[in-house]
């Protein structure tokens, strides 16, 4: 008989760690619940991952190497595991033995050396992560365009928006409180997207002292403003785009379409589910999606907070 959410047992299984990996596994989970804000579901999630992984090998922390994690994870291939699973238990052990360093715990898990696990097929005119962060931490901020553009580009991206729905974007569709916006896709379709901290101050910041000055004495709730204080036009977008992919050198072409495709293919890269990517990006109506697939706003926060580059 199946257990129910509610009827499910609180208390973890019995392991094999010893009392040092115990207490680092129990910190990282309080800094996913107090730090990071994540649901218990994903919190245990993160747990299992984890200390599936310490189970199968437990050593002392600074004896762990990236030998171990790829060995473990071509194991789990051998069992027949599927590639997104695989992705997500790598994320998680990333994230854990990262945080480990950034507590001054002796680690030496170079991830760069355990291969990355991609899902079989690629969407296309994708930017891979280091060049999409290396092109938007480019952009110059040497004056007022300049820096709308910078935060255009990083909603586009931390979105992953079409361009009619940024530029759709009034200053009423952003809730700070719950770092989410409320994005108008086709058909007068509605989604809820979320957002993380990069992106939060870069919006709070552009409102506050870019936004006025583009309006001169308009009045408007448009969020993106043209010199005249006017909505951008989508021609004038792909001219800006066009503009600062040229100053930054890169050759591959990029449409705005590449920061909606690179938004997915980074997610799926990390390990999310092929279905709340689906609902991120709108392809169907958020309450539709959720009746078939049972995933709700909170679950979507926190599945982006973990896996989105910018969050």
């Amino acid at each position: 008989m199946s257990t129910s959410p509610k009827n499910r047992p609180t208390t973890k299984p019995q392991t094999n760690l010893n009392p040092k990996l115990t207490s680092l596994l129990n910190g990282f989970v309080f800094h996913l619940k107090v730090e990071k804000g994540l649901a218990e579901n994903s919190v245990e999630s993160y747990w299992r991952d984890i200390r599936d992984f310490l189970d199968w090998e437990s050593l002392e922390p600074d004896q762990y190497r990236a030998e171990h994690v790829s060995k473990y994870l071509f194991e789990l291939t051998e069992t027949g595991l599927n590639s997104s699973s695989l992705a997500r238990k790598r994320v998680a052990l990333k994230q854990f033995f990262g945080w480990i360093q950034e507590n001054e715990e002796r680690v030496d898990v170079d991830f760069e050396q355990v291969p990355k696990i991609k899902p079989s097929k690629h969407l296309p005119d994708v930017l891979d992560v280091d060049t999409m962060l290396g092109f938007l931490d480019g952009l110059p901020l040497e004056n007022t365009l300049q820096i709308r553009n910078k935060v255009m580009l990083e909603t586009l991206y931390g979105c992953g928006l079409r361009v009619s729905e940024l530029l759709g974007l009034t200053i009423h569709d952003l809730n700070f409180s719950d770092q989410a916006a409320l994005v108008r896709g086709k058909g007068s379709k509605q989604r809820f997207v979320p957002f993380g901290n990069n992106l939060e101050q870069l919006l709070k910041e552009y409102i506050a002292q870019i936004r006025p000055a583009l309006m001169k004495f308009k009045s408007t709730d448009v969020l993106f403003l043209n010199n005249r204080g006017d909505k951008l036009s989508r021609m004038g977008f792909w001219k800006i785009l066009r503009q600062a992919t040229l100053e930054a050198g890169i050759k591959q072409e990029i449409t705005p379409h590449t920061f909606r495709h690179s938004f997915a293919t980074h997610l799926l890269e990390g390990g999310v589910n092929l279905r709340i990517v689906q609902v991120l990006l709108g392809h169907a109506s958020l309450n539709t999606t959720q009746i078939y697939t049972h995933v709700d706003i909170s679950h979507l926060i926190d599945t982006y907070k973990m896996y989105h580059p910018r969050s």
